[in-house]
C-alpha cells in the first residue's frame, strides 16, 4: 500500500543464472535447479497476493522470507492497513491449517493451548480426563492484536514459539511443522494493552512495519473495496512444498566472510562491546543478541531462495537487517528524547562498517513515519 521498494541489487530473475560474488561457493546442479524452481513458485505466490493486496510488497516479502526460514513475524501498523488480510491471504495460498486468535484482556492461556476436561469414554461410558487441543495446534497462527492480552496469557505462546511444543496437564504435545506465529499489533491505542515481554519479542524473527498507502495505491484500494469486485484465490503451494522449501533454504550457500560480516554487524549494536561505535554507546541501552545473528543469517538465506538464487549476497543481509534488529534495539533516554528511530541507527551501523559492502540506495528503500516508531516505543 505505501512501502516504496527498489529492486535488490543481487536479485536475478528466476530461471536465469545469478551472478555470484567473487569467491562465492558454487552449489551443485540439482540444488541450483531446485532453488530456482522454488523461487519461481514463490514468485507466483507473490503475484497471487498482489491480486488481493494493493502495494505492501515490502511487507509481503518479509512475511514470505520469515515463512521460508520457519520464523515468526510481528506486524505493526495502524488500523485499516490490511495487516490481518495479508496474513489470511498468504495462509489461503499455501494450503496450511490456519487459525486466528483474537487477543483480548479476558483471554486465558487455556483458550490458546487447550484444556483438560472430564469426559465419558468407551462402551462402559466411564469418566476420564481428556485433553481438548486449542487453536495453537495449527500451522499458521494469526495472533491478532497480540498486545491486548495480559502477560499470563502471552506466556502461553513462549514455549510454542521457541520449542514448537506445548506442555499441558503434565504432558508435552509437539506442534505439527511448519509452525508460524504471525502477530499483529496496533501502535496507537494504549488503553487495555500490555507491553510484550522482551523475551517474547526476541522470539519474533522479524518485525514488519506497515505505513499508509500512497495516493495512487489508496485510489486503487477504494476502486476495489467499494465495488462488487471479489478475488477468488486457489492454493499455490502445498504443506509438503513449504517443508521442502524450508529445508532447501538452509542449504543455500553463504560465505564465511558474510557470516563474519553479519556477526560483526549485530555485535556492533551492543553498547557493551568494546568494538561498537561511539554513537551506539551513546544511543542504545541494549543491542541484538545471538538469536538476532541467527535470524539475520537464516533470513538472508531465505531471501536468496525467494529470488531463486543459490548463494547469499550482501544485499540479502542488508535487506533483512532492519526487520531483524528494529525490535531488538533498546533505545536509551537520550536517543528517545532526540526522536531517533531504530532503522536510522541500523543504517548508521551499516555505513560505519569498515567492509565497504553497504551501498546506500539512491532513495530510501522504505518510507517510514517517525511517529509510528515513537508510538511503538511508548
Amino acid at each position: 500500500m505505501t512501502l516504496e521498494t527498489t529492486p535488490a541489487a543481487g536479485a536475478s530473475p528466476v530461471g536465469q543464472d545469478p551472478q555470484p560474488s567473487p569467491g562465492a561457493p558454487s552449489p551443485n546442479g540439482p540444488l541450483r535447479r531446485e532453488i530456482e524452481e522454488l523461487g519461481g513458485a514463490f514468485t507466483r505466490l507473490r503475484e497471487a497476493v498482489a491480486r488481493r493486496i494493493v502495494g505492501q510488497e515490502r511487507v509481503v516479502e518479509e512475511l514470505l522470507t520469515a515463512i521460508l526460514a520457519e520464523g515468526h513475524c510481528l506486524i505493526i501498523g495502524v488500523p485499516g492497513l490490511a495487516k490481518t488480510l495479508i496474513v489470511s491471504t498468504i495462509a489461503e495460498l499455501i494450503s496450511l491449517r490456519f487459525k486466528r486468535i483474537q487477543f483480548t484482556p479476558d483471554l486465558m492461556p487455556s483458550d490458546i493451548t487447550g484444556a483438560t476436561i472430564i469426559a465419558e469414554e468407551g462402551e462402559r461410558r466411564e469418566r476420564g480426563y481428556q485433553f481438548l487441543k486449542g487453536p495453537i495446534f495449527a500451522n499458521v497462527i494469526l495472533a491478532d492484536e497480540i498486545n491486548r492480552t495480559p502477560p499470563k496469557t502471552q506466556a502461553a505462546l513462549m514455549e510454542a514459539m521457541e520449542e514448537r511444543q506445548i506442555t499441558a496437564a503434565g504432558r508435552r504435545f509437539p506442534l505439527e511443522r511448519p509452525f508460524f506465529v504471525l502477530a499483529t499489533q496496533n501502535p496507537i491505542e494504549l488503553e487495555g494493552t500490555y507491553t510484550l515481554p522482551v523475551s517474547q519479542t526476541d522470539r519474533f524473527m522479524f518485525n514488519a512495519l506497515i505505513d499508509y498507502p500512497g495516493p495512487e495505491e489508496e485510489f486503487k484500494i477504494l476502486q476495489l473495496t467499494t465495488s462488487s469486485y471479489r478475488v477468488e484465490l486457489k492454493p499455490i503451494l502445498e504443506g509438503e512444498t513449504i517443508l521442502r522449501a524450508i529445508a532447501t533454504a538452509r542449504r543455500v550457500e553463504i560465505e564465511d566472510r558474510l557470516i563474519d560480516y553479519a556477526t560483526r554487524i549485530v555485535r556492533s549494536s551492543r553498547p557493551s562491546d568494546a568494538a561498537s561505535p561511539d554513537f551506539v554507546k551513546e544511543w542504545l541501552a541494549w543491542g541484538g543478541g545471538p538469536r538476532a545473528v541467527q535470524s539475520l543469517i537464516r533470513g538472508a538465506k531465505a531471501r536468496a531462495l525467494l529470488y531463486g538464487r543459490p548463494a547469499v549476497e550482501p544485499e540479502d543481509l542488508h535487506e533483512v537487517l532492519a526487520p531483524t534488529l528494529r525490535h531488538r534495539l533498546i533505545l536509551n533516554y537520550h536517543s528517545e528524547a532526540e526522536g531517533l528511530e531504530p532503522d536510522a541507527i541500523v543504517e548508521r551501523i551499516l555505513e560505519w562498517m569498515p567492509d565497504g559492502l553497504y551501498r546506500k540506495p539512491a532513495r530510501a528503500t522504505t518510507r517510514r513515519k517517525g511517529r509510528l516508531f515513537r508510538l511503538f516505543r511508548r
